[in-house]
């Protein structure tokens, strides 16, 4: 089941395991820093085209972001990741 606070959680940890700012997850969405905050803490989520920009962007699956597995699988093989 969906809930924003697993998603909210496991964008931070990807995020931060990524080694970048709010401000730079922002940019990928074309947001602000804001936007990233609201959506960690659980007040905001996101369309689905973003949700796949920030799946594409940090090599993660759907299904994890969202909660639906707890297996932080890549959506890409990491020869075929994308830039």
């Amino acid at each position: 089941m969906f809930s924003r606070e697993i998603f909210g959680s496991r964008l931070r940890r990807v995020r931060q395991e990524k080694g970048e700012s709010q401000t730079e997850a922002a940019a990928v969405l074309n947001g602000t820093a804001t936007l990233i905050s609201d959506m960690e803490k659980g007040r905001r989520t996101t369309t689905l085209d973003k949700l796949a920009l920030l799946c594409e962007h940090y090599n993660i699956s759907a299904d994890y972001l969202l909660g639906l597995t707890d297996e932080p699988r890549p959506l890409f093989p990491e020869n075929e990741q994308r830039k």
